[in-house]
């Protein structure tokens, strides 16, 4: 049997072993392991399965994960994602549907502090989805909202997406950070067009029209400047060039912190509960990180990589053919897997396709981000939409999945834009010296 055939034969064992609901990082570590085994042999199997989770585990560049995690989790404690809330309650809720636009907007500003979208989806679940009832939104509407404001976590950096494909591709993680800004506000609108459509469609998800002073409204903006400060100390570091992507994290860690103490919110729970969140979350991402590389190594060995690259160079077709069958596989697979399993495990095969085809790989890393978005809110894993389940109890799932397919086509609209308009994305990277 040839090496492209086992590889072939891998890659659907493990999609089984996905579709009944094994763990991402536990699949590809064992049809990477088994499968090198058979390719090689078994020593030099069992010697990748030894060095590469310490290998990956110790790896300097990877402290960034769990720094920018932390800092995310101190932000929630503190309370500043309901400030968040009422500053773009204040500001978004004279029109109509307007608290779940302002649902939106303040994911897209929690975005920019936290870098994950469960967290997003379940913070905002938590402090979006009682005001909407109480205004009378229906719930379909409300969980939607929430479930697709959420996606926004994996690409407005700080974004563990960026972090994990930077890494792998080689591309700045400044840089992306850069890019991943205006695509994400582009998204964030696209969204509030599909709730403003809706709503217009059907006036009845949405009866209350919310009046604020002038005063009221210039008043709720304090809730955004710690936000907007924390944002330029971490980010802005980065592209100012004052800080590497792991230092920002840890001193955007620390000035959450010091946010936290300020507001005289600090507990030691608190702190042990942050630490606690922190290490579950940066396990599950590591366990998915050294997964990917050891199946990774198995393919490599099979060259399908390679052969795929060069069979698809030589076919006589537009590259922008290629690049709409790539985005299609994403749509596929992210309906299928962890985001974070498909960088790992996509980048190797489709990045060099991308880049030989004359494609900017900073680009591509965010339009491959935008895509696996839509797998958080697509049946049948759509994560952001069983966690915001988990919030609201009494929704039936078909509900929330109904309430998010609006957000989809917004989703489509605004990776359209991005094919379109690369410039939009390259923007930033290239005036900030990136590209």
């Amino acid at each position: 049997m040839s090496n492209l055939a086992i590889a072939l034969i891998g890659v659907a064992i493990l999609l089984v072993l996905l579709v009944m609901g094994m763990n991402i990082g536990i699949c590809m570590m064992a049809v990477g392991f088994f499968g090198f085994w058979y390719v090689r042999n078994f020593n030099a199997a069992l010697t990748l399965f030894k060095q590469i989770p310490f290998t990956q585990a110790t790896t300097y560049s990877f402290t960034v994960i769990p720094l920018f995690v932390l800092m995310g989790n101190l932000c929630y404690y503190s309370g500043m994602s309901s400030d968040l809330f009422d500053c773009a309650h204040k500001l978004l809720g004279g029109m109509k549907g307007g608290l779940a636009a302002a649902t939106v907007a303040a994911c897209a500003c929690f975005s920019a502090i936290c870098g994950s979208t469960a967290a997003t989806a379940a913070t905002m679940g938590v402090v979006a989805l009682p005001e909407m009832r109480e205004h009378g939104y229906d719930d379909g509407l409300s969980c939607g909202s929430i479930a697709a404001g959420g996606t926004l976590g994996i690409l407005i950096p700080p974004s563990t997406g960026f972090i994990i494909y930077g890494i792998v591709s080689g591309c700045s993680i400044g840089g992306l950070f850069a890019a991943g800004i205006l695509p994400g506000i582009v998204l964030a609108l696209c969204y509030i067009a599909a709730i403003a459509i809706v709503v217009h469609i059907h006036p009845e998800r949405a009866p209350d029209k919310l009046h604020f002073t002038l005063k009221e409204k210039l008043i709720s903006l304090k809730g955004g400047a710690a936000m907007i400060i924390l944002f330029l100390i971490a980010i802005g570091g980065i592209f100012l060039g004052w800080f590497t992507a792991n230092e920002a994290a840890a001193v955007g860690a620390t000035a959450a912190l010091v946010y936290l103490i300020g507001r005289r919110k600090f507990t030691w729970k608190i702190f042990f509960d942050c630490l606690r969140d922190t290490v579950k979350t940066s396990g599950m991402i590591f366990l998915i990180l050294i997964g990917a590389y050891i199946f990774g190594a198995f393919l490599t060995i099979t060259q399908l990589p390679t052969t795929l690259a060069n069979f698809v160079n030589s076919l006589n077709v537009s590259r922008y053919v290629i690049l709409a069958v790539i985005i299609l596989i994403y749509a596929v697979m992210g309906c299928l897997m962890d985001s974070l399993a498909m960088v790992m495990l996509t980048v190797p095969i489709f990045l060099p396709i991308m880049t030989g085809l004359g494609f900017n790989d900073i680009w591509y890393g965010v339009l491959m981000i935008m895509v696996m978005e839509m797998g958080l809110i697509t049946p049948p894993v759509g994560m952001n939409v069983y966690i915001v389940a988990g919030v609201a109890k009494d929704v039936p799932l078909q509900k929330i999945f109904a309430g998010v397919a609006p957000m989809v086509v917004g989703m489509f609209v605004a990776v359209f834009i991005n094919c379109c308009f690369p410039q939009i994305a390259l923007l930033l990277p290239t005036a900030l010296g990136y590209i």
